[in-house]
Formats: structure tokens, C-alpha cells, sequence
């Protein structure tokens, strides 16, 4: 029964700040107006702490523009994680554009929405991606392409790293920064959290939303570290699978530390 009372309590606060939030970020979404970046962190971090999500950040988001964060993917969590340490826009893949309330606040928050299996619109999609990190916004990359256990780093994979080079080209000085950064979920209601328990928080493709969704609101009480890689310039010349094979092994790296505890 507390449990459900938790559930209800949660959702009810979470509807009162959406809408307190709601009007202001319609207008600025409107007139595109440059409050609508930060809106939605403040949205991101009433959410982080109704849901009990404890965030400890290591080492320093980048300063310099036009920025791309690149991060493993383990659960929907990961967007309220990064979202309330930044004002970030994330790479998501078109279907998620139709999901109940989760579709509604990707949309709120102007997700850019990319059709991988469609290669015609590919450039298209890479220009979009461009055009806003030209135009300041800190954009957020999941490589894998898909959401993990938590314990690993699936395969990245490399074409819409295209937009680093396309976003380079649009840029004084011809270059663009990528981060790689690590998002690991190392504990629950205080004590360390293992490879058994890590699935708790992960949502792989394949498990139902609304029974992980309950799961999650009924736990509560989760530790989360960010880790923060060292900075790759970028420019129109690189080569994009090389930047990928780095960024793959940076991400790897920080992510089994933290798991391991280092």
C-alpha cells in the first residue's frame, strides 16, 4: 500500500510541475526563443529528485561550442539524468516521437528525431543535427542505437557521427567538439548495486514500459554517476570511424571503472 501511495504522490507532483512548466516552454517552442533549452532542466530535475535519483557528476562538461556529448544507454532514465545536469537536446529515433507522455516530452523538449532505416533521408536528418549544434545547442548522441543492461557498452555505431563533420563545416574555425561520458548506475536505497540488480534500472528493447515504469516508482532511491571524458576535437577532415573507435574506448573505459568501483 506505501508503495502505491509513493506511486500516486509521484506522478501527482510530476503533473503539477509539467504543467506549471507547460505554458512557458509552448511559447518559447512557438517563437523558438532561447529559454526553451533551460525550461526543460528544470523539468529534468524536479523529475531526478520526485523519482529519488541521486546524481554525482565527475570531471566538467565542456565549455567550448558547438558541443556533441556522446554516452552509453541504459534506460529512459539517462534522459533525466543528463537533461538536468545540461541544457541538452537528444539524437532520438523517430518511433519515440509516437510514445505515450514519454513521445509528448521529447517533443516539448525538441528532440531530434532521426529515421535509421530510411538512408535517403540521411542527410537530411545529419543537416538537422548540424544546424542546431551551428547554432549552440548541446546535442546528445546514444551511439549503441539501442538501450543496454547497464553492465556494458553494446556496439557504436557510426553514421550519425556524419553530423560532427557536416556541423564543422557551418562553424568559424572548422571545428567541433565531442565528449564522451559515461552514466553508470552504481547504487539502490544505499548500498552498492551489482550486475544482478543493475537490470532493475536498465530498460532493454525488449521489456514492457509500463510494468518497468511501476518498477522503478516503487523502488526509488537510486545512485548514478557521470562521468566526464576528455574533450576530441573534431573537423571536417577526420575520419569518422576513427572518432568513433576512440570515443567507443573512452566510454568503455570510465563506464567498467565506475562499475568496478575504481
Amino acid at each position: 500500500m506505501i508503495a502505491w501511495l509513493r506511486i500516486v504522490l509521484v506522478l501527482l507532483c510530476l503533473a503539477i510541475v509539467t504543467l506549471a512548466l507547460l505554458p512557458a516552454q509552448l511559447l518559447c517552442l512557438r517563437f523558438d526563443l532561447k529559454p526553451r533549452r533551460r525550461i526543460p532542466r528544470l523539468w529534468h530535475r524536479a523529475a531526478c529528485a520526485l523519482l529519488g535519483l541521486k546524481v554525482r557528476v565527475h570531471g566538467a562538461l565542456e565549455k567550448r561550442r558547438p558541443l556533441m556529448l556522446v554516452a552509453n544507454h541504459a534506460s529512459w532514465q539517462d534522459i533525466l539524468v543528463l537533461g538536468a545536469i545540461a541544457d541538452v537536446v537528444y539524437i532520438a529515433k523517430s518511433e519515440v516521437r509516437d510514445w505515450p507522455v514519454f513521445g509528448l516530452l521529447a517533443r516539448l523538449q525538441a528532440s531530434i528525431f532521426v529515421v535509421r532505416e530510411e538512408k535517403r533521408k540521411t542527410g537530411e536528418q545529419v543537416g538537422e543535427i548540424a544546424r542546431r549544434m551551428a547554432d549552440g545547442e548541446i546535442v546528445v548522441l546514444f551511439p549503441e542505437g539501442t538501450t543496454s543492461d547497464g553492465n556494458r557498452l553494446l556496439e557504436v555505431k557510426t553514421s550519425l557521427f556524419g553530423a560532427a563533420s557536416t556541423a564543422a563545416t557551418q562553424v568559424p574555425g572548422g571545428t567541433v567538439f565531442i565528449q564522451p561520458l559515461s552514466i553508470a548506475y552504481t547504487g539502490i536505497h544505499g548500498m552498492a548495486m551489482g550486475r544482478y540488480h543493475r537490470p532493475i534500472v536498465a530498460w532493454p528493447g525488449d521489456i514492457e514500459m509500463l510494468p518497468h515504469l511501476l518498477g522503478i516508482l516503487k523502488e526509488g532511491a537510486f545512485e548514478i554517476d557521470v562521468d566526464f571524458g576528455e574533450m576530441i576535437p573534431y573537423d571536417a577532415a577526420g575520419n569518422r570511424k576513427a572518432l568513433s573507435r576512440e570515443v567507443e574506448r573512452r566510454i568503455r573505459a570510465m563506464l567498467g571503472d565506475r562499475l568496478r568501483a575504481r
